[in-house]
């Protein structure tokens, strides 16, 4: 076997040696980042051998890679992006190594180039904030990221567990700390998922807060605690139940509307048209999880109807494949998808 080395000159790089073309070994020159890199027991390499049916060996700083040689490539530009990653100060846990995973073999499934050009680092869509750094771990959230810095209204439509509100919540906080914006509006329909919540006490916050648990949740991942409860009592944060929007002009504001699926179509015309100057409007929503009264016609169903095409406006899809939650979670959601699909039919069929 006739193999070469290659050396990295930069302390941003690892240093390549290959042996053919179905295996090599990567050396990584900071050997605490590439402990961390590896994971806990080397957690983060099993699933890489997972998920391209590969074999990861380490040895202190170093990783023996092979397999097919499509996905050794796959398994070189995912552990280059991470550590890429951790050198920028940021941390690598199971999740962001199945988002690099995803995103290699994306941009294979995408490439139409020689091999040569596999060997080309990833680029992912990052949204990032003081208090901490996302990056897209599907290439649709890829998209989505996109789609947020581009346009100033975006449907962000697909099952649950993809990451349409939390990266929608954190661009929103991106834009507040940039100083794009002067606030945050965040809304929701209170339209109750199949439960009776009975009579809430409290003022329009308290009475609205379990329906935003979601939103709050995001907004503390990416906003200190103290920061998000300072703004919240100032109004640089405010909670604005849909039904009190009504005559509102929303200007130089980061506007998020979620379970947009469970609006009316006078709610959901309402709402777009409260945009105002200097404003980015993101509608978040299921489709398939409709909880309206049995006959209503979803706001978001029509609204995707009625807007496609319009200049300015930008809907990004999600399917199950972009399920970030537990593995598990797509499966369900394809499990649902099926059935409904079957039941469809079946009433088609009666008719």
């Amino acid at each position: 076997m006739n193999g070469h080395e290659l050396v990295s000159t930069s302390p941003r790089q690892s240093r390549t040696s290959e042996t053919d073309v179905n295996h090599f070994v990567l050396t990584f020159e900071n050997n605490r980042l590439a402990s961390e890199l590896f994971g806990q027991f080397d957690q983060n390499l099993k699933l890489l051998e997972q998920r391209l049916k590969i074999n990861a060996a380490a040895r202190g700083n170093s990783v023996s890679i092979s397999g097919e040689l499509m996905a050794t490539n796959q398994a070189r530009r995912a552990l280059d992006f991470l550590y890429d990653r951790l050198l920028g100060g940021g941390a690598v846990e199971a999740s962001d190594v199945e988002g690099a995973i995803r995103m290699a073999v994306a941009a294979d499934d995408q490439l139409t180039l020689p091999t040569l050009e596999r060997k080309a680092k990833l680029s992912m869509a990052q949204i990032s904030t003081r208090k901490k750094t996302i990056s897209a771990r599907t290439p649709t959230q890829d998209a989505y990221m996109r789609a947020l810095e581009r346009s100033e209204l975006v449907f962000g439509v697909g099952p649950a567990g993809t990451g349409k509100t939390y990266l929608a919540v954190a661009h929103a906080a991106q834009l507040l700390e940039r100083g794009a914006v002067d606030r945050i509006i965040l809304s929701r329909p209170a339209v109750e998922a199949g439960e009776r919540l009975g009579f809430l006490p409290g003022d329009m916050k308290e009475k609205v807060d379990p329906y935003l648990r979601p939103l709050y949740d995001a907004l503390y991942d990416m906003m200190p605690g103290d920061k998000v409860e300072r703004a919240i009592t100032a109004g640089v944060i405010e909670i604005a139940p849909l039904a009190f929007m009504r005559g509102r002009t929303l200007a130089n504001a980061a506007v998020i509307l979620d379970e947009a699926q469970n609006t009316t179509s006078m709610q959901m015309k309402m709402f777009l048209t409260r945009l105002g100057e200097n404003a980015r409007m993101i509608v978040t929503g299921d489709p398939s999880q409709v909880d309206l009264p049995r006959g209503m016609k979803s706001g978001l169903v029509e609204a995707l109807q009625i807007l496609r095409g319009v200049e300015g406006i930008s809907v990004v899809r999600f399917k199950d494949a972009d399920v970030v939650r537990h593995p598990l979670v797509a499966r369900i959601v394809r499990a649902y998808d099926a059935e409904t699909a079957v039941a469809d039919e079946s009433e088609l069929t009666d008719r």
